[in-house]
């Protein structure tokens, strides 16, 4: 029986986390949870924002799905004392101000798979869009290094290393093979930061003759940008650093829907973690209002990578049968339903 370490972040997370738990049971799924805490959910407890005892059961078991690590207040970034709280507690250095970032520096995460593609039911501006984006999550400025040189001069790092990129680029190239994708796009502005994005696309260069049954392209960013709104379904792997696989993430989210049709897995050398893309507190959310699908579709990838294949179709399927009906619906998907109420339609559709 494969045992997965449930990483509850609070606020939506909670109503998330029982969805997922209702589903899994109803498909008979028999996997052995063990739940933990961080952000505000660990907050609440009293306990640091990253406790080690979390971070620790991730490494011992190597899986992991988690809500959206909420700050103290708020859905997004720390305020100035919240940041200085969590910067305080985790001890891992002062540019980690956020949980979810720290979180995943904590663990050895380097890259983070976005899913973006079509879900049957979900109303979306493009059809046939199936995009796999790899993004570089260790390095790049997005890793936050930077300070105030003298009071309104703020300088900022973009850090770009050779291990890093070749590392990220083998991955990136495996996990294309792996899942039979027919090409890779490296994602720069080698244009304009010749030295930085230059090493980037260098080694990306220097990475794809390892492959040669995977063509490999690269395109500027801001070209992307108007491809990927005019066009999406002429890309299939994305491989992006850490900035631009932010701002591209959410771009590709719009492309097929919004969020309720992605799922994202984030990898270490050893470990994997599945993520919600999206939390919120109660206070902008109300209990068993929220949608439950940002945590859902990355636990049916989990599904099938631990091989409960069966269990994640089924559960697919009630999904995209309840959207297409669109009468049980939550408020963000156009309808009144509670999580409850949305969650127990799917569950209707899986008998």
């Amino acid at each position: 029986m494969p045992k997965v370490i449930f990483v509850q972040g609070g606020g939506i997370g909670y109503d998330q986390e029982q969805a997922v738990r209702r589903l899994l049971e109803a498909a008979g799924v028999d996997l052995q949870w063990e739940t933990h805490y961080a952000g505000r959910a660990a907050l609440e407890r009293g306990m640091p924002p990253l406790p080690e005892e979390t971070l620790e059961a991730v490494r011992r078991h190597k899986v992991a799905l988690k809500s959206k690590l909420l700050p103290p207040s708020g859905n997004g970034t720390p305020s100035p004392e919240e940041t200085l709280r969590i910067r305080a507690s985790s001890g891992l250095g002062n540019h980690h101000n956020n949980c979810n970032v720290a979180f995943r520096r904590a663990l050895g995460l380097f890259a983070s798979v976005r899913l973006i593609r079509n879900l049957p039911g979900l109303p979306a501006r493009f059809d046939n869009v199936d995009i796999l984006l790899v993004r570089e999550i260790t390095e790049d400025l997005y890793a936050t290094s930077e300070h105030e040189i003298v009071p309104g001069v703020v300088q900022s790092f973009k850090i770009v290393t050779v291990a890093a990129c070749r590392r990220f680029f083998r991955f990136t190239f495996e996990l294309a093979r792996r899942l039979r994708r027919r090409s890779v796009h490296c994602i720069h502005k080698a244009n304009i930061l010749k030295m930085a994005d230059g090493l980037f696309l260098d080694c990306f260069r220097e990475v794809a003759l390892e492959y040669p049954d995977i063509v490999s392209q690269d395109l500027i960013v801001d070209n992307t940008c108007m491809q990927l709104v005019s066009r999406p379904q002429r890309f299939d792997v994305l491989a992006v650093g850490n900035l631009y696989g932010d701002l591209l993430s959410d771009l590709g989210a719009g492309l097929i829907g919004g969020i309720s049709g992605t799922a994202a897995v984030n990898y270490g050398d050893e470990i994997r973690v599945y993520e919600a893309v999206y939390g919120a507190g109660y206070e902008s959310v109300p209990p068993d209002t929220a949608n439950p699908l940002p945590l859902i579709m990355p636990s049916l990838e989990l599904l099938q990578d631990v091989g409960y294949l069966t269990a994640a179709r089924r559960i697919r399927q009630a999904i995209e049968a309840v959207l297409r009906e669109g009468k049980v619906l939550t408020r963000d998907l156009g309808g009144e339903a509670s999580t409850r109420q949305f969650t127990e339609a799917i569950i209707e559709r899986m008998t």
